[in-house]
């Protein structure tokens, strides 16, 4: 029993507390930040719009957004799961919109349109002054 008082007093539960916290933090801030950044028409426009540009640059980009959303989607299960801090299902539907599969915007428009996820976002979203996201 001794032992476990001594690692409650020590600084190693400080760092594990803070560490929790911030990743709380961390996930409600970038997630809420991508939410209101988002056109209200994202996920009505069903095809990519073509983008002139080097295709050097165009495929480093696509690499590149797709190793974060690969990232995303795993930080997002794991957030998902009870007793874990931050929100799960959003951080899971932004990796999946930054992946390149098909069927990823029908993916998100159904696990946003679960429960109240969808009303919560948008009403971040017009707390900035943007208009709401409409599936």
């Amino acid at each position: 029993m001794a032992e476990w008082l001594d690692w409650l007093a020590s600084p190693r539960l400080l760092w594990l507390v803070g560490g929790y916290l911030a990743s709380a933090v961390l996930s409600l801030g970038l997630a809420g930040a991508v939410v209101v950044l988002l056109p209200a028409e994202y996920f009505r426009n069903a095809g990519r719009r073509p983008r002139p540009g080097r295709p050097a640059v165009s495929l480093a980009g696509r690499i590149a957004r797709n190793l974060i959303g690969v990232v995303l989607v795993a930080a997002g299960v794991i957030l998902a799961l009870p007793g874990m801090p931050g929100q799960g299902l959003v951080t899971l539907v932004l990796g999946l919109m930054l992946l390149d599969i098909p069927g990823r915007r029908r993916l998100a428009r159904r696990l946003l349109g679960r429960g109240a996820v969808l009303s919560r976002l948008n009403r971040l979203r017009a707390r900035f002054g943007r208009p709401p996201l409409r599936l």
